[in-house]
């Protein structure tokens, strides 16, 4: 790998990002045109060390998960992005690899939703990124790794989720993940991460693999949208919970939202600005 060259690229791309295009608040004691380099890393979920070293050329071996990563939180355009990928040593992915590409139009719907709670999944229902309001209303994604990104596994092998469901709604919504996963296994059948993901799953969790061996059909969609989010802080809300699937970059953005003027909408605005207070007091 040009490990020295893809941290000169990644420099430069960075000082060309104006911070308030990806929503980085700017002071008046601000020096640096762009994005600074721990501000680069919580957009891209990654640790400032490691981008240090990434741009120094002493981390050698990114990851394809980080180099998508640092092209979306860098807003580059499709042949920027395949460099970059070049640059790693990655082949950019291809039309038989799962997508979890956000492309600028994608990326101006998700900033026009940036006071809701909205997060987005690819078509294995691995998370692509979660906005702050997500994160203070659900709890922090950026310590998750692995598997641990997955909604599917935490579903089945981790219950700490603060979406509250009855019994029979868990069941059903464990069912319709795992069908839902194994369309998107009949889409790529190519896709080796998408492969041992499911193995993965199968190996760990009884559950998944007594599902994904089901000859049952799936349960209908969800007739009912709206989801009780119980608060550690502020309580139990009902919020209004709509999934939009990007048609051809095969992804889902779930947005949170209620009504205003309500009890539910006041409790969410306040978990979003305590939420929010908190990850911004735990920033470097």
């Amino acid at each position: 790998m040009e490990s020295w060259e893809f941290g000169r690229v990644v420099r430069r791309w960075r000082d060309r990002v104006a911070p308030e295009s990806v929503g980085v608040p700017v002071g008046r004691r601000r020096r640096a045109s762009g994005l600074r380099r721990e501000e680069l890393a919580g957009l891209a979920g990654i640790s400032a060390d490691y981008l240090t070293r990434l741009e120094q050329g002493r981390a050698t071996t990114p990851s394809a998960q980080v180099v998508e990563a640092l092209a979306r939180a860098l807003r580059l355009s499709d042949s920027e992005r395949d460099l970059l990928y070049r640059l790693a040593g990655h082949a950019a992915p291809g039309l038989d690899v799962v997508p979890s590409r956000v492309t600028p139009s994608v990326q101006r719907l998700l900033d026009r939703l940036s006071n809701n709670p909205v997060v987005v999944y690819d078509a294995t229902w691995t998370l692509v990124l979660a906005n702050a309001p997500y994160d203070a209303l659900m709890g922090d994604t950026t310590t998750w790794r692995g598997l641990e990104r997955n909604a599917v596994w935490r579903n089945l092998l981790w219950p700490g989720g603060r979406v509250v469901h009855t019994p029979r709604e868990q069941a059903e919504h464990e069912a319709r993940l795992v069908a839902d996963l194994r369309l998107t296994a009949s889409r790529y059948p190519a896709d080796r991460g998408l492969r041992r993901l499911v193995k993965d799953l199968a190996d760990a969790s009884p559950r998944f693999a007594e599902l994904w061996d089901s000859e049952d059909p799936p349960p209908l969609p969800d007739p009912s949208k709206r989801k009780v989010v119980d608060h550690p802080v502020v309580g139990r809300m009902t919020l209004d919970c709509d999934t939009l699937i990007v048609a051809f970059d095969d992804l889902r953005i779930t947005v949170y939202s209620a009504e205003p003027g309500t009890e539910d909408a006041e409790r969410l605005a306040l978990a979003i600005v305590l939420g929010t207070q908190t990850l911004v007091d735990h920033t470097p």
